[in-house]
């Protein structure tokens, strides 16, 4: 049986002021089975070609912070996951964000996400 999911495309914007942006990875969250994750893959040459000077390993730490906080770690261990969602795909102004919620239908959250992975992504 299919279920109803939500999910948004996470995107480097190296430099915010220019608005430019590459995608990097998908937050996806289906509620009636449960399942929050986030899949991130990071194209060092996409993100030069954007930024020079783009610091890669904070980057990549900042990008493995929206997968600890989808298992509920640090400050997200008191929240649910569909808060933790809501909070991952929060408007913000910062070099990683999420792009707008989008939803469809799965019966297999976790394929679903492989799926965005390699069509938005890689």
């Amino acid at each position: 049986m299919r279920e109803p999911f939500e999910y948004a495309v996470i995107r480097l914007v190296p430099r915010v002021e220019r608005g430019e942006q590459i995608n990097v990875g998908v937050l996806l969250y289906c509620q009636a089975r449960g399942f929050l994750g986030a899949r991130t893959h990071l194209d060092a040459d996409r993100a030069r070609a954007l930024a020079p000077d783009v610091d890669l390993e904070a980057v990549a730490a900042a990008l493995g912070s929206w997968d600890r906080t989808c298992g509920g770690d640090g400050p997200a261990r008191t929240m649910k996951p569909g808060e933790r969602f809501r909070w991952l795909a929060a408007p913000r102004s910062t070099m990683i964000q999420a792009g707008p919620v989008h939803t469809g239908l799965t019966a297999d959250p976790a394929a679903e996400l492989d799926r965005l992975m390699a069509a938005l992504v890689r």
